[in-house]
This record gives structure tokens, C-alpha cells and sequence, in this order.
């Protein structure tokens, strides 16, 4: 079977004891030409690779027709992300054009010198598969952090969304289009800077530009639908929907998608009807939630606008100065951003309803003594005259029966279990275990919270239902790592390998939920007591 116009078998180097470790001689562009991957000290001859060449590890992405691999050159053990496409679904599901724009892309960034895009090291095929060997970005997309954490300061937001608006001018001095910039295009390498990925639906303006006025909305057809849109539906711009203009400026809009979504821990347009969703787009129709950083606000609302052509920066006789002398990005330093230390990611909320501003202790000092009694709470807490977190006094402690109900027999529970089920409510969300402590709550994502109902069960188990419609909506997964961090009265942190959870009980009692949990977490794993680590 042939493959997709353009794809060509590139030849990347064999291996070589006349160069040093740290060198590469690729083939990228399928045309002769070989390239200098690093710095070299003799040319290195050159060979035809192919699959047999890697031991390939995991999978760490996966596409429509496409599984990304992290994989090892037998070679000079070097770590690849190779992106594995089979042909046949290429043909049927009519990618043919998307491999040859990514492939083309790629052989144009990869010359181009800036590290801030995934570098395409060879290419190659067999009679089933093609490949792309490319760099292998080891901490992953940016979206699982912002999930983690719910919402990163200003100070994270400024430098990261400073390194995309850098790669943009780049890519747009370079003519490309990316058309689908979001958050799990953002690949973060093992020093925590940017690396741009997935250029399937990238356009080089050079070529034949074919533009449909047709728009992909139509109010008579809702479920209509045209070839051409491209993109991801949250972030993409509305002129990509009505398919009036195809510019750079389309990359400015997903750009202020993605600042507000770093800053809100949600993006700015969202529906769970893609129809509905794309009115919102063309309706500019969302809002900023309490919090939201003032100066990034003013960014977002001169990026999310309609027009193309008006959207800060798109007049700029230099490309970008305007966005990069906004306000928000007062202090940074563009053209150091590269080899600048790229700024901790901490769990943080920028507001709350006391107007504090708290973001999570991560780092615990050595010196302190371990435990999660009352004496290691009360200064945590500030309350032990050494400094304050908040002004809100402490409520009425009320009685605890906690320890009673973990150290019951099996009998005992089993009476609490029928009194439970006979009596409780909620019986039925918590699968038959035994609730242990339970009140509503307000559970955060980034800036938005909904008032949650929150179940400490054996088990253990951390569950929270809708108040209101009584229906269960998720669970806190408990693993010997999980780990509580109380911010005040009202605030507590639940602290699991993937994601913070930032909660929020109204009656100023976050700390007999702290107390619940770790007493939950040391029964259940013979642990010591322990704050987050």
C-alpha cells in the first residue's frame, strides 16, 4: 500500500563512534538534506531507520488514527516519542491531508532552531505503519496540572502563556497556522518549559487557500456540519466556525482561551451540546467568575474578540509587542524566558469568601514535629500566636464520635449499617458502606464551586453528591498517599497523586473533616500521621 502523498522514508543516523553522545545527524525532510540535531563533532554516516531500530515503552497519546509511544533508540538509548499512524485508517477515515500538513510543519519547525516546538527527527514507514520520531517531552501536557491544582496564580499564568504567545510569534513569522492550540497541545519537557505539539491541523499560509462562505452554524440545520473546520470546539475561534477569514489571528484567540482557563481551572466557553457550544462562541457569551485577575481579565477581553482583525495584537508592525507590553505581563522577560527557571506550580485559588488569597504548602520545613493532632493543627492554623491566617473565630467544637465508630467490631458496625440504611437518606449513593462523617461542602474547580454533600465512608471512601438532585457525582481517591492540609476554619486541601482538591465547608469545621480523614487514612494504612508532603 502507498502511502499518503508526501510521506517519504526519511534516513537518520546509524550510530557512530567518531561523534559524541550528545550528537545527531537526522533526515526530516525525506529530501537528502541531513541537519545537525545537536552539536557534532564529525558527520556521522547515514542509514535508513525502522521499527526494529527502538524498543518502544508505553503509550503516552493516542489520536483518531494515530498512538504515540515513548520508545528508546538501541542506538544511543535516547528517549523518542514516536508518533505510530496506520495506513489503512489514514484512507478511511480521510487523513491523508492532516499527516502531509503535520509532516510539513514539523520539517519547518525542526529547521527553524526554537525549542519550543516538538523537534521531528526522522520519518519512516513499513507496509502497515508510518512513523514519526520525534522529541520526547517527559512531563507531559499542560492540562493534567491545571486540573491538579484547579488554578495557577498569576505569576505561573504570566510565564507559561509568555512562552505560547513566544512560540506563536514563531510559528506565525514562519507562516503556520497551528488551528488547534490548547492545553494538551502544550507538551512540558524535564526543565518545565513548553514544547508545541500535534500540527495535523496546521495551515502554512503559502498555500492555495480554499474558503467556503458557508457557515458551519446554520440556524435551519443545526446538525449541518462542513469538511473544513478544524480545531478543538472549546477553543476554537468564531471565524473558523463561520469560515469567513483564515488568519494567525485565529491562534490569538485559543491563546486567550487558554490564559483564562489557567487562571479559572475551566475554559471559557463550554456546553455539554456542541451546537450550543458554538452559539456561546459566537455570541461571545461567558463570564469571568469572582477572583479572576484583573490585568489578565483586560488580556483575555482584547483576545476573545469576534472580529480577527481586531483581537490585541494583530495590528502590531513587530509581531506581538502589544500583547507583550500588556500589563499582565509587566516584568517578564520575553527573550529570557527560555533559560529562566519556569515558576513552581501550586495548588492556589486567587479568591475565596473571606477575600483571601491561599495557595497550598507544599513544602513541609524538617524541623517540625510530625502529626496531625490539635497541638500541629493549632499551627498550621496560625493559631499559636507566631502568625495569623485568618481573622474568622473559631467555631463551638462540636462532639466527636469518630474513634467509635472505627473501633467498633464487626457487629457493632453491622447495627450502625441497618440504622444507617433505615434512616439515612443518602444510604444509597455510598455502596452500602458505612458513612462516617458527612456535611456539605463547597467544592472547587480553579475559580467555580458548587455546593457538594461530602461522605467520609469505611472503606475508605470520600464521596460527594448533588444536595439537590441527589444523584452521586464523584469520588476522592484514597491511595496511602492522600493527604489533608488545612488553610483555616472554612478551607481544607485533600491532596492526591493527580489532583488537589480545594474544599470549602460553610460552617467553619475543616478541621474535624482534616482530623476525619487522617485518622481515616492512618486506620486504613498503618501510616503515621502526616500533613502533605
Amino acid at each position: 500500500m502507498s502511502p499518503p502523498p508526501t510521506m517519504q522514508t526519511a534516513t537518520p543516523p546509524a550510530p557512530s563512534t567518531q561523534a559524541t553522545q550528545t550528537s545527531q545527524v537526522v533526515q526530516v525532510n525525506g529530501g537528502g538534506q541531513s541537519l545537525t540535531a545537536d552539536k557534532i563533532v564529525n558527520m556521522m554516516p547515514v542509514t535508513k531507520r525502522n521499527p526494529k531500530d527502538y524498543i518502544f515503552g508505553k503509550v503516552i497519546g493516542e489520536g483518531s488514527y494515530s498512538t504515540v509511544y515513548l520508545a528508546k533508540d538501541i542506538h544511543t538509548n535516547r528517549e523518542h516519542a514516536i508518533k505510530v499512524c496506520e495506513k489503512q485508517q489514514i484512507i478511511r477515515e480521510k487523513k491523508r491531508e492532516q499527516v502531509r500538513r503535520e509532516k510539513d510543519a514539523l520539517n519547518i519547525l525542526s529547521n527553524s532552531g526554537s525549542s519550543l516546538f516538538v523537534k521531528l527527527y526522522c520519518t519512516f514507514q513499513d507496509t502497515e505503519r508510518l512513523y514519526f520520531v520525534m522529541s520526547y517531552a517527559k512531563n507531559g501536557d499542560l492540562l493534567p496540572y491545571i486540573n491538579k491544582v484547579g488554578s495557577f496564580d498569576a505569576a505561573c499564568t504570566r510565564f507559561y502563556s509568555g512562552e505560547i504567545l513566544r512560540a506563536l510569534e514563531h510559528l506565525h513569522d514562519l507562516n503556520i497556522m497551528h488551528r488547534d492550540l490548547k492545553p494538551e497541545n502544550i507538551l512540558l519537557d524535564h526543565n518545565m518549559h513548553i514544547k508545541v505539539a500535534d500540527f495535523g491541523c496546521s495551515k502554512i499560509l503559502e498555500q492555495t487557500d480554499a474558503v467556503d462562505n458557508q457557515s458551519i452554524l446554520d440556524e435551519n440545520n443545526p446538525r449541518q456540519r462542513t469538511n473544513s473546520f478544524v480545531g478543538t470546539a472549546q477553543y476554537v475561534s468564531p471565524e473558523l466556525l463561520t469560515e469567513k477569514t483564515i488568519s494567525p489571528s485565529s491562534d490569538l484567540w485559543a491563546l486567550g482561551c487558554i490564559i483564562y482557563q489557567m487562571i479559572a481551572g475551566l475554559p471559557p466557553f463550554r456546553s455539554r451540546s456542541e451546537y450550543m457550544l458554538f452559539k456561546k462562541i459566537l455570541n461571545l457569551d461567558y463570564v469571568y467568575p469572582d477572583g479572576f485577575n484583573a490585568d489578565a481579565k483586560d488580556l483575555v477581553q482584547k483576545l476573545l474578540v469576534l472580529d480577527p482583525n481586531e483581537r490585541l495584537g494583530t495590528k502590531d508592525d513587530q509581531r506581538y509587542t502589544s500583547i507583550r507590553s500588556h500589563p499582565f505581563y509587566n516584568g517578564l522577560d520575553f527573550d529570557t524566558l527560555h533559560v529562566t527557571n519556569p515558576p513552581p506550580i501550586y495548588p492556589y485559588l486567587p479568591g475565596n469568601s473571606e477575600g483571601q488569597e491561599l495557595r497550598s504548602q507544599y513544602r513541609v520545613p524538617d524541623h517540625l514535629e510530625p502529626g496531625l493532632d490539635d497541638k500541629q493543627l493549632t499551627r498550621l492554623l496560625g493559631l499559636d500566636g507566631q502568625s495569623s491566617s485568618t481573622t474568622t473565630p473559631a467555631p463551638v467544637p462540636r462532639p466527636r464520635k469518630r474513634s467509635g465508630i472505627l473501633h467498633m467490631n464487626d457487629e457493632e458496625r453491622q447495627h450502625q449499617l441497618n440504622q444507617q440504611r433505615c434512616n439515612s437518606k443518602w444510604h444509597g449513593l455510598v455502596e452500602g458502606n458505612l458513612i462516617v462523617k458527612q456535611g456539605l461542602v463547597d467544592k472547587r474547580k480553579g475559580l467555580f464551586a458548587r455546593r457538594r454533600m461530602l461522605m467520609l465512608t469505611m472503606g475508605p471512601h470520600l464521596y460527594y453528591a448533588d444536595p439537590v438532585s441527589m444523584t452521586l457525582k464523584g469520588e476522592i481517591p484514597w491511595s496511602p498517599q492522600l493527604r489533608v492540609e488545612p488553610k483555616n476554619f472554612r478551607i481544607f486541601f485533600v491532596h492526591t497523586p493527580n489532583r488537589t482538591y480545594y474544599l470549602e465547608d460553610p460552617e467553619g469545621f475543616a478541621l474535624e473533616w482534616c482530623k476525619a480523614i487522617e485518622e481515616m487514612r492512618v486506620n486504613t494504612y498503618g501510616v503515621s500521621p502526616t500533613t502533605c508532603t
